[in-house]
């Protein structure tokens, strides 16, 4: 099959968040299987884009809403990405620094709507006009929700109508609303199916995604069952479209997060050397941090936002940091400004013992992951979440609330073949018992090295998910 794949993120062109991740690891283990797969994103004007050199695939214009917009489709000239990288170089629309954030400003830029609208619009024309049109074409989140609405309903695509395509939900909080008068950017359709894109009075990209794609799919099985119990609004809809959904819990690449040939790490190790290599790394990255490499190491990566719990964050790490017990944490992430200032005040009152990065940083990322004890993540929702899986392919063990994918990916260390550390309710006491839990298998070194052996073994890779992608394709295509 030819798949194609839409997104507003792909690792390691734009990576913002997981969504990055999946679009940059996917298509490559799809191609693995004797598929083939390409991925076409916007053209930002980001370090790794910047660098590249490109092919001139296909010029033209469109118009939105009377206004021409020019573009241009340009394939990335590169072979490690393991499949075919397309940029849409917008001039005026994406040729900006941040992905969706203006860096100057810290706020989202004015016109995001209007900008992902241009970009599907784009990638649309461009398969209109292509010879080579996809089997699949594969959509990821709300920034391309609305081609399955365009490819049915929009007169001058009807002929790619009968392409089967697919939403990926990975993160259902954020929906891509908009007036629901801005339907005049589209091209022309019918208005007696304006209610496509309604939701409560209101033009939604991702419900108009849900609506009319031929599969929805979310990034894990309990995901995809919360999501008809709590998705910002769309519960309902999430309902309604049920019985063509699947939850496909997503895999990490094996290839680039491995601490035996991680390039980002000074010191590499395996499963059989994985208690040198673990040491080793813990020392470095506590020297780096003015920590204690004796004492417990307990990180947070991501985004300081309240989804992934990050305002439990500073009353939880008091709750030590004040105690007679000691523990180091190391925290990485940007995000909501107030939390910024107090993960401030507190890597001041509380040198030697915690330490805040407070920026985005790949490398530190991999360090932090090799050189942890444990990886905290407290989150209220967690659509499939990578962080555990990359903590364990470099022995560090989850403290996780057991939610969306962390529940499907993290069994708790009471059970039967259990490896991580689990904690049910979103609340201090919950989370600060499951810190308690690994403190003390912490000092117990004969059951931590056990879980360590664990979590190295357990394969997360996307070898097996991908074989779902491919299931689900054939499912859609036979069945339509």
């Amino acid at each position: 099959m030819n798949i194609l794949h839409i997104s507003a993120e792909c690792y390691p062109a734009a990576k913002v968040g997981g969504l990055g991740d999946v679009v940059g690891s996917l298509p490559k283990y799809l191609n693995q299987l004797d598929h083939s797969c390409d991925v076409v994103i916007p053209k930002y004007e980001t370090p790794w884009l910047n660098r590249q050199k490109y092919e001139h695939i296909y010029e033209s214009e469109i118009e939105m809403a009377g206004i021409s917009v020019s573009f241009q489709i340009l394939k990335v000239i590169n072979d490690e990405l393991g499949y075919d990288l397309y940029a849409v170089n917008i001039p005026g629309k994406f040729d900006r620094p941040g992905v969706y954030i203006d860096p100057w400003t810290g706020h989202a830029y004015w016109d995001e709507f209007e900008r992902f609208v241009s970009f599907q619009i784009i990638v649309l024309e461009w398969l209109k006009e292509s010879e080579d049109r996809p089997d699949i074409i594969h959509c990821h989140d709300h920034h391309t929700g609305l081609i399955p609405f365009m490819l049915s309903q929009c007169n001058r695509y009807r002929e790619m109508s009968d392409i089967p395509n697919v939403i990926t939900v990975h993160n259902a909080e954020y929906q891509g609303w908009a007036g629901l008068d801005r339907y005049v950017l589209l091209p022309a359709f019918s208005m007696r199916n304006i209610g496509l894109l309604d939701w409560n009075g209101q033009l939604n990209s991702l419900a108009a995604g849900l609506k009319c794609a031929w599969a929805i799919s979310t990034v894990s099985e309990s995901y995809m069952e919360e999501l008809c119990i709590e998705s910002n609004g769309l519960e309902q809809l999430f309902r309604d479209e049920f019985e063509k959904s699947f939850g496909i819990v997503n895999g990490i690449d094996a290839d680039i997060w491995d601490p035996a040939t991680d390039t980002l790490l000074d010191h590499n190790y395996s499963f059989r050397n994985r208690k040198k290599g673990k040491k080793e790394n813990k020392k470095q990255i506590c020297d780096e941090f003015g920590l204690n490499p004796e004492l417990p190491t307990i990180s947070f990566i991501g985004r300081l936002v309240r989804e992934k719990g990050a305002d439990l964050l500073p009353d939880l790490f008091r709750n030590y940091l004040y105690s007679e017990k000691e523990v180091n944490f190391i925290l990485l992430g940007t995000g909501d400004p107030q939390l910024h200032e107090i993960f401030t005040n507190m890597e001041h009152d509380h040198m030697g013992y915690f330490d805040a990065t407070l920026e985005y940083n790949e490398q530190l990322a991999h360090k932090i992951y090799a050189g942890s004890d444990f990886i905290l993540m407290p989150s209220r929702v967690e659509p499939c979440g990578l962080n555990q899986m990359f903590a364990m392919r470099y022995g560090t063990i989850p403290i996780v609330r057991s939610v969306g994918g962390l529940k499907d990916t993290v069994k708790d260390i009471s059970r039967e073949e259990g490896y991580g550390i689990t904690f049910q309710e979103f609340n201090l006491p919950d989370a600060a018992e499951a810190i308690e839990r690994a403190v003390d298998m912490y000092y117990d070194e004969k059951r931590m090295s056990s879980m360590i052996t664990k979590v190295m073994k357990l394969d997360f890779s996307w070898r097996s998910s991908a074989k779902k992608y491919i299931s689900m394709y054939n499912k859609i295509k036979s069945e339509n």
